[in-house]
């Protein structure tokens, strides 16, 4: 124990020592009770295009660290919007999407927050893709007015997984076993202790099927594709932004001020308007490109990622997600 507790310490020394002045806004349980401050990025005029970054795998689980745990992006988008909208100066919305996806519930839940903000407050919404915006990242996107994709933008996958865990191989090789008493016969389904029976695998994929059309219903709904362009986009593929731009997953192809410019000219907003973020403490030479939700706080994980656990669909969840990114 005390061995323990003396090699903590060492790392803490040696973090402090190695990050030096970079820490001298961090803390190692971080400032959570922050509020949000509005930071003006571009422009002098009247009205306001408001900046939000969404980014990551997309969950509704707070995040939990080393020291400490943030808010999920469920939280954190729903505490945005909501501050949001006391401001009625705000025409428009830009949503930087760089996701590969999440679960299910997650990028739902996210697709009602932008929506319902949208219809409360008549605001413009507009989606620019960055390097992933695929499955739940394409998800959230469909309530944009008006979605705009980077030149190497990959996007699409539309479709869900189910992922869970399995160990009954691992068990069985190190001669153990689970004991089960269940009420009834497919209580245990989806168990990690056992392989699934051939019904239940039938009532799985009927889940996801189901899931799955929810989607597809929804790109129909907002992007009015046509047949030949739906049949192709359901097979759940990923596309390149001049392919999705074809098939009618996007609207355009450029940059981000490309996409600020597009803001201000549907909410009929003058070249000079302020486009503005919320943040919870200063930044230094602040862009467009800066995540437009950050915490003031930080722990070890902020200077040795490596100390991070990868618990990206660690426990069985169906997902809107597209499984190549999930390290990202």
């Amino acid at each position: 124990m005390l061995r323990r507790t003396v090699w903590l310490l060492f790392i803490i020394a040696a973090v402090t020592t190695v990050a030096g002045c970079s820490l001298a806004r961090i803390s190692l349980f971080g400032e959570k009770s922050e509020p949000l401050k509005e930071y003006v990025l571009q422009g002098t005029g009247k009205g306001k295009v408001l900046v939000l970054s969404i980014d990551g795998i997309l969950s509704s689980m707070p995040e939990k660290r080393l020291l400490r745990t943030e808010p999920s992006i469920v939280q954190q988008v729903a505490a945005y919007l909501k501050h949001a909208e006391q401001d009625p100066e705000i025409k428009a919305l830009l949503v930087e999407v760089n996701s590969p996806g999440g679960t299910v519930t997650a990028s739902d839940i996210l697709y009602h927050q932008l929506n319902a903000y949208k219809e409360q407050t008549g605001v413009k919404v507009v989606v620019a893709m960055m390097d992933i915006a695929a499955s739940g990242g394409y998800y959230i996107s469909l309530p944009a007015d008006f979605i705009l994709a980077h030149p190497t933008t990959i996007t699409g996958s539309v479709g869900v997984i189910f992922l869970r865990p399995g160990v009954s191989g691992l068990m069985e090789k190190a001669g153990l076993s689970m004991n089960i008493n269940k009420s009834g016969s497919e209580k245990d389904m989806g168990s990690p202790f056992r392989s699934p029976t051939k019904e239940e695998n039938a009532l799985f994929q009927q889940l996801t099927d189901n899931m799955a059309s929810r989607f597809k219903d929804l790109v129909m709904q907002h992007r009015h594709l046509r047949p030949d362009q739906l049949e192709n986009v359901a097979t759940a593929r990923v596309f390149l932004a001049e392919q999705a731009k074809s098939l009618g997953l996007v609207d355009e192809i450029g940059y981000l001020d490309d996409a600020v410019a597009k803001a201000k000219k549907l909410a009929d907003l003058e070249p000079d308007a302020r486009v503005v973020a919320y943040r919870r403490h200063k930044v230094q030479e602040d862009t467009l490109y800066n995540p437009a939700i950050q915490w003031q706080g930080g722990d070890l994980e902020t200077v040795l990622p490596i100390l991070a656990p990868l618990n990206a669909a660690s426990h069985a969840d169906f997902y809107y997600i597209w499984p190549a990114a999930m390290g990202y």
